[in-house]
């Protein structure tokens, strides 16, 4: 992801609605102070002020500072999920959707939305509001990835027994451990090796095949 700050929250433009267009320069204003102050630093009157509006304009449209902070966020980093998610309703097959959402976590991280990310679950410890809202946006993320998963057990893609929560935490623990091992500076891996190893992983919970042949029996 190269986009600029500016231009991850793309303007309605003068066709479109007033408070859409509005909605965007908040978001996008917010991006940036977060993303330079942290959660706690971040003001309201400061977020306004660069996005060329008052706080009214924030306080009419967001239910405050917590509920902005998540918008940030997916304005920042959803795009290409969302976009893989959408490759299952046109038909990609759920194999190539987990492996590309696996391969996908060792793409160059946009700094701006890990530090969006980090700042959402600092924050959670000490402002329940984040909190409730960073759950609730994982559990909608949680139930997208299961509705996939679900597809591909109904499919035969996907081994039926295996537990369809128990898949998507996992894909959730990988994910944001990516995101606090890059914070500190650790290596992602060789890719080809990645890459080979989320695609054993992919394999591992397609259904058991059965024995191609009989067993070799012996005349009595």
């Amino acid at each position: 992801m190269g986009e600029s700050v500016s231009s991850i929250v793309e303007p309605v433009g003068a066709e479109g609605p007033a408070e859409d267009d509005t909605a965007g320069r908040l978001v996008a204003a917010a991006i940036e102070v977060f993303a330079e102050k942290g959660y706690d630093g971040a003001g309201v009157a400061e977020i306004a002020r660069r996005a060329g509006l008052s706080t009214g304009a924030i306080y009419s449209r967001f239910s405050g500072k917590a509920e902005l902070l998540l918008e940030a966020i997916a304005a920042a980093g959803g795009g290409e999920l969302d976009r893989l998610f959408a490759q299952a309703v046109e038909g990609a097959s759920v194999a190539d959707i987990l492996a590309a959402i696996g391969t996908h976590l060792i793409d160059s991280p946009d700094p701006t939305n890990r530090a969006l990310l980090l700042e959402a679950f600092a924050a959670a410890r000490r402002d329940p509001d984040v909190a409730l809202l960073l759950r609730a946006a994982l559990e909608q993320r949680a139930a997208e990835m299961a509705s996939l998963l679900e597809g591909g057990k109904a499919d035969g893609l996907i081994d039926p027994n295996l537990d369809t929560a128990a898949i998507v935490h996992f894909a959730h623990a990988v994910g944001l451990g990516f995101v606090l091992s890059g914070a500190v500076g650790v290596d992602t891996p060789d890719p080809a090796a990645w890459n080979e190893l989320i695609l054993r992983v992919v394999g591992s919970v397609a259904p058991a095949t059965l024995p191609t042949t009989s067993p070799t029996t012996t005349d009595p």
